[in-house]
């Protein structure tokens, strides 16, 4: 009879270990999602606060009529401009990273083209900030030589703008569109976050797709930023939304949700 209260109270104690250690583990990956969930909010708020910034404040200074005057007098600015564009990148990718091990589970294969995409984008950030980092020693030298030599400058200068827009203005954005539209569609299929924030950057990331490919083919909208707008205010919304909210700890606890 002892024997058989032993047994049975080294069985309760071993179920009350088991349940505890449950508890702790449910705990502590509830506590590692929130954390994820404001990191990625937060990247997200300083990609786009960066890709805008630094897009606006170097452009501001590449489309002046003397940009190269312009850009010798204000090499700080470009420098600025470009490390803004340069965090954008770092944030991007940082996204892609964070989320890659949510994404996964629901469908592998697309959560690693979400992250090639992001890379791609990455690199071509990289690439574009070459052209304003070439253009300060163009300019200091233009401001040097003077008028004898002034077409040979803008002839180069004018080369590193036409490929600095061809990179942001067509395979950035280009790109930028196929990883949002890949991101949105893994975040609706997981249910992470409410349906209607997925189905809204979707659309947004659609719209800018559609813009970007109307201007390849030659189709100019006067009014194309517009078409940016959804994106745009979707990320910043769901960029606060993770970090108030987080992910919907339902959709984690069961990977198989559709």
């Amino acid at each position: 009879m002892a024997s058989t209260k032993s047994n049975l109270n080294r069985r309760n104690v071993n179920q009350a270990k088991r349940r505890k250690k449950m508890t702790n583990s449910t705990s502590t990956q509830m506590n590692t999602n929130k954390k994820t969930a404001i990191i990625v909010g937060a990247l997200f708020l300083i990609a786009m606060a960066t890709s805008l910034l630094g897009g606006i404040w170097l452009e501001s200074i590449l489309n002046a009529p003397d940009y190269l005057i312009t850009v010798s007098a204000n090499e700080t600015q470009v420098i600025i401009g470009v490390l803004l564009e340069l965090i954008n990148g770092v944030a991007v990718v940082g996204i892609a990273v964070m989320m890659f091990p949510l994404f996964k589970k629901h469908d592998e294969a697309l959560a690693l083209g979400y992250v090639a995409f992001r890379i791609i984008e990455t690199v071509i950030i990289i690439a574009a900030v070459i052209s304003p980092l070439s253009l300060i020693a163009l300019s200091q030298e233009y401001v040097k030589v003077g008028a004898p030599d002034a077409s040979y400058f803008q002839t180069l200068g004018i080369s590193f703008l036409a490929a600095r827009a061809h990179l942001v203005g067509l395979l950035l954005a280009i790109f930028f569109s196929l990883g949002a539209l890949l991101f949105y569609y893994l975040l609706y299929q997981s249910k992470l976050v409410p349906r209607f924030i997925s189905v809204w950057g979707f659309i947004g990331a659609a719209l800018v797709l559609t813009w970007n490919l109307l201007e390849t083919f030659g189709i100019s909208i006067s009014s194309g930023m517009i078409l940016a707008l959804p994106i745009i205010s979707n990320e910043i919304f769901l960029g606060i939304w993770l970090i108030v909210k987080g992910f919907n700890p339902s959709a984690i606890a069961s990977p198989s949700a559709k």
